[in-house]
């Protein structure tokens, strides 16, 4: 499953919820007619449940989506914070210098020295642009994915070149 965002909070009172798009293009989510929806990343990927999309908008920087089985707010609470996926078989190929998030996750991170940096444990979304989160033993850091810092992504040699110091 690829994780394209978050259920945030009910919207309204007729079973609506605000939902959290992961990634730069939130259409991703809104074109899709039915999502998979779990607690957390790591269940395996047969316990996603399946759900109709009855609809789904851009509103502000978040969707607005109504599910089919959901009349009423206490339903859409009982869905608070579950995550939204899809296989990807079901989503549009990426293009050239775009990439999944799942596709990240699990990266090495290098400098342009060659330097060994960590490994990419997940991405946040800032509104501006997505961070990689970095991970080596003890240390984090938190580098803007963005072409001035992001130099190379190769998903076949599983790494990732930035323009980063190791002691920043």
């Amino acid at each position: 499953m690829i994780v394209l965002g978050r259920i945030l909070a009910p919207f309204g009172v007729k079973g609506w919820v605000r939902i959290q798009p992961f990634g730069e293009d939130p259409q991703t989510c809104a074109v899709l007619p039915k999502w998979w929806l779990a607690r957390t990343e790591k269940e395996p990927e047969d316990s996603w449940k399946a759900i109709a999309v009855r609809t789904c908008q851009v509103h502000g920087s978040s969707l607005i989506a109504q599910l089919e089985g959901i009349e009423d707010r206490s339903r859409a609470e009982e869905l608070k914070g579950w995550l939204i996926g899809a296989p990807r078989s079901d989503l549009p190929a990426t293009g050239e210098n775009e990439y999944y998030w799942a596709d990240l996750v699990g990266l090495q991170v290098e400098n342009l020295a060659g330097e060994a940096l960590g490994t990419v444990e997940g991405l946040l979304s800032t509104g501006a642009h997505d961070v990689l989160r970095v991970v080596d033993g003890e240390s984090e850091r938190l580098i803007p994915f963005v072409a001035a810092y992001a130099h190379e992504v190769d998903l076949a040699e599983r790494r990732i070149r930035v323009d980063w110091q190791k002691d920043w």
